[in-house]
């Protein structure tokens, strides 16, 4: 039996392994400055963090300075170009995915990345047919943590926020899935820097694993 008729997700550390092809980019555009590579291991922890937190690790440059917008558009335009070669699902996703399909779980995405660059990988991915809604970090003024997009994902659906789940690998997911109404899941797989603390983050489950979110959607 379906706890939920409708689960959102994260995408980057949540649903997808985004995290090289974002990695890749961002070295290419130090490279284009003539800067050494930096490790894959130190900038995994911070892809949910998205593009802020890649130019603050590879230029010390923060959203308010100047340059950063013109880092910014650098980044997004390498990355475009190479978006998904080496983005895969996190092993089991599509088995999860498969199984909502099949016991009518109409599920989402809410993410901060783009929605023009979620909805290429998505499709991508082969699950453009059966994604219910993808709400990009562009599609509403609001991005996470302010429920705000989660909301917009639930409208979509058709599907109250009160009677569905949230789940995603950081704080703002736990805090935009709460404060929206919904039930949250927040999972410790995914891209969590070395300061930060699941337990602190206030969600009403936690996961090691993908092996252990069904036990979280079914009966």
């Amino acid at each position: 039996m379906n706890k939920y008729p409708l689960a959102l997700f994260d995408f980057d550390g949540t649903l997808a392994d985004t995290a090289r092809d974002m990695v890749n980019a961002l070295n290419l555009l130090r490279a284009s400055k003539s800067k050494e590579p930096l490790p894959f291991e130190h900038l995994r922890p911070h892809i949910s963090n998205g593009t802020p937190a890649l130019i603050r690790l590879g230029f010390n440059c923060a959203p308010e300075e100047n340059g950063f917008q013109e880092l910014r558009e650098e980044f997004l335009d390498l990355y475009e170009q190479n978006l998904y070669s080496e983005t895969v699902l996190f092993p089991g996703i599509d088995a999860i995915l498969e199984k909502m399909n099949e016991t009518g779980i109409q599920w989402g995405i809410v993410t901060n990345k783009s929605e023009y660059l979620t909805v290429q990988i998505v499709e991508h991915l082969g699950l453009s047919n059966s994604v219910a809604c993808v709400v990009g970090g562009d599609t509403l003024p609001q991005r996470k943590p302010n429920p705000l997009p989660v909301i917009h994902a639930c409208k979509l659906a058709g599907i109250s926020p009160n009677s569905s789940v949230f789940i995603g690998d950081s704080i703002r997911d736990i805090e935009a899935g709460r404060d929206a109404g919904l039930h949250t899941i927040g999972v410790t797989y995914g891209y969590i820097p070395p300061h930060d603390d699941p337990k602190s983050w206030g969600a009403d489950y936690l996961v090691d694993a993908v092996a252990e979110i069904p036990a979280q959607l079914w009966m």
